[in-house]
Parts: structure tokens; sequence; C-alpha cells
């Protein structure tokens, strides 16, 4: 701590010692602007850097205990320009309350006026009614970045309420495990900057669970992207096998012109594969008739088939574009004469790079830490 007369990152996940006792720590301690720490750590050692680490920009908190630290309460209340706050359970009790996270949350919603990324993954427990956190959300009108890791189910009057809400600065949002009529909401009042709009398709709760009302969603969806999201570079969406839809999908690629990415999955229980064949021969046909120039990557899923003409044709009438990505959960893909189609285009730079991701389905989904 002598030596060290600037600290600017600090994990005290590992520390065992009350370092803001040594000589010369003031100093040190005051130019730390990013924090990482757990809730196992006593509440004296937050209370003893509350008195000097007032400049964090940057606080991840991980949860690994039931009961409230007030100790991290105090640590968020001093902080004068937090603009980076993440939260992370990671403990195995089967109960709990929101009592362990009001305060600490209570603390957070004050600092809306400099916080702009917020990134939180609370531990998932059923029928848990997360009031406090929405009515959080509804505060912090300067977020950049949204992330909910975890399940996030509002009924119709917290809808009512997160419709109401604006982002104007938004620019990444990503929740998982919930509705898409929820993510349209966000998306219908970000102010039009949304960069990245990322989840698992897989999850959503209207195709886990084969909503009656998916295919109004899904254009719902559709129409809020297209309507207020021109700069969107990177999106996950889910799309039924109607005429509609895939007119207005492609009315989508058509209007925003930045669109580097997708993640495209199809909402089709009958499993009938010469369905499958002609709504894969539709997707790629409209791929090529307007996917935007800068156009680079697309994630299909194993609901989309393509017979080897239909995939030659495709790769014939993409070349000249960028290269292009390809990352698939179907087997069939990386068979003989799949492969050999793939490695063909490859050498003709039609194709950069082709995945077969099933035993990694983690990285089929789109992780944002790798995105640029």
């Amino acid at each position: 701590m002598n030596k060290c007369q600037e600290l600017k990152y600090l994990d005290m996940t590992s520390i065992e010692h009350q370092i803001f006792y040594f000589p010369e720590d003031k100093t040190c301690l005051e130019s730390i602007c990013e924090l990482k720490c757990d809730t196992s750590i006593d509440s004296s050692y937050f209370y003893g850097l509350s008195q000097f680490c007032q400049r964090i920009q940057k606080l991840v908190i991980i949860n690994i205990d039931s009961n409230p630290n007030h100790g991290i309460v105090k640590l968020i209340e001093v902080q004068k320009n937090l603009k980076h706050f993440e939260w992370k359970d990671d403990f195995d009790y089967d109960f709990h309350t929101e009592y362990l996270y009001k305060e600490s949350f209570l603390a957070l919603e004050k600092k809306a006026e400099s916080l702009n990324y917020l990134r939180i993954y609370f531990y998932y427990v059923d029928d848990h009614d997360y009031t406090l956190l929405l009515e959080i959300l509804l505060k912090f009108y300067k977020l950049k970045v949204l992330i909910i890791g975890e399940h996030l189910f509002l009924n119709k009057e917290q809808l009512e309420k997160l419709k109401k809400q604006v982002y104007p600065e938004l620019e990444i949002l990503n929740i998982e495990y919930n509705r898409l009529n929820t993510v349209s909401s966000i998306i219908e009042n970000s102010g039009g900057r949304l960069k990245k709009i990322l989840f698992k398709p897989y999850n959503i709760i209207d195709f886990e669970f084969g909503d009656d009302n998916f295919n109004e969603n899904s254009l719902n969806f559709i129409r809020k992207v297209y309507e207020n999201c021109p700069s969107i570079e990177y999106l996950s969406i889910l799309i039924s096998p109607t005429k509609e839809i895939f007119s207005e999908f492609e009315k989508l690629l058509k209007r925003c012109q930045n669109l580097k990415s997708l993640l495209v999955i199809l909402d089709n229980y009958d499993d009938n594969y010469e369905d499958d064949l002609k709504d894969g021969g539709e997707l790629l046909k409209i791929l090529v008739r307007s996917a935007p120039t800068n156009f680079k990557e697309i994630r299909f899923g194993n609901e989309f088939k393509f017979s080897l003409e239909m995939l030659e044709e495709f790769l014939e009438n993409w070349r000249g574009r960028s290269e292009l990505s390809l990352f698939t959960i179907d087997p069939i893909y990386i068979s003989g004469d799949y492969t050999k189609l793939i490695n063909k285009y490859k050498i003709d730079k039609v194709i950069k790079d082709f995945k077969y991701l099933s035993n990694e389905y983690y990285r089929f989904n789109y992780c944002i830490d790798d995105l640029d």
C-alpha cells in the first residue's frame, strides 16, 4: 500500500485485511475507480472504505449471503459519481424476500443522476413479486445499458407503468426469461439510440410455453424495433412462419440499415420438414433482397431447414457483399455435402466463419461481453 500511490481497481473478494487501517491508506484508497466485492465480507470493512472511497465509478457486488450487508449500503450512499453498477446473486437458498435487496437498491436509487450502466442477476424464486426492482427501474432514466439476467415477470399494471417510463439514452438492452411485450415496451420508450437488443430467444416465455398470442406479440416486437431503433446493430428475434410476419421482418431489414447481426429462431410447433424447408428458403430470399450493406452475421435456430441447393443459391447471390459468418445448432450442416459447400464459399471469401454450436449452446446466444 505504501508503494502504490494511486489504486484504480480493487478486488476485495480475496482480501482479509482491513486495508483502510494501513499507514498512508487514505491517498491510495481515494483514487479507486472500480471495486469488486462480495457480501460475505464483514460490514465493518465497507464502513471503513466508505470514509475514503467516495469516487467509485464501477461497483460490482457478488451476493453470496441471504442477509443484508449494511456496510455495502453505506458504501453505495457515499458515492459521488457512480456510473456502473452490477449485482449478482450467487447463493443456494430457496427463500428470501425483497428485504435482502431493499436498502442497497434504495441507496442506489439516489444515484440515478449519474448511473448509466445497470446489470442485475437476481436469484429466482417461484411466484416472487419483484415490485421493488420495477419501482427502482422507473427511476433510472439515464441508463445507457440495462441488463437483467433473470426473471422479471410483470403483471398488466406493472407493464403499463413500464410503458410510461422513458429511457432516452438507452443503447444496450438485455433482458432474459421474459415476455416479448416487456421487451417491446422498453424498446418503444428507448429514445431511438438502441444498438443492441439481446436475449435468449428459446427462453422467452411466449415461445417456451406456446402463448396463444405469440404471433401478435412477435409482430408487435418487430414493429417496435423498426419504428424506434434506426441504429440497431445486434438483434435477437423470434418469428412465426406467416406471410405478414415475414413481410414485417423484411421491412425491419430495409429500415434498420446499421444492422450487423441477427439471432433468429422460428416458432413452428408443427415440426414438418417440408414446411421448415419452405420457411428457410423464404428467410434466405428475404436476406438476399433486403439485408443492409454492413450485415455480416446470422445465427439460425434449428427450426430453419435449408436444402443444399437453397444454401448454394443463397451464397452465390451473397457473393460480392461483406463476408458472412454463420452459426447454427443443427448438426446437418456439418455433414459431407454441406461441409464441402461451406468450405468452397470460405475459399471464395463469401463465408468468413461457420460454426456448429450445439454442444456450446451458450455460445449460440449473444454474449454481451464479446460484442464490439
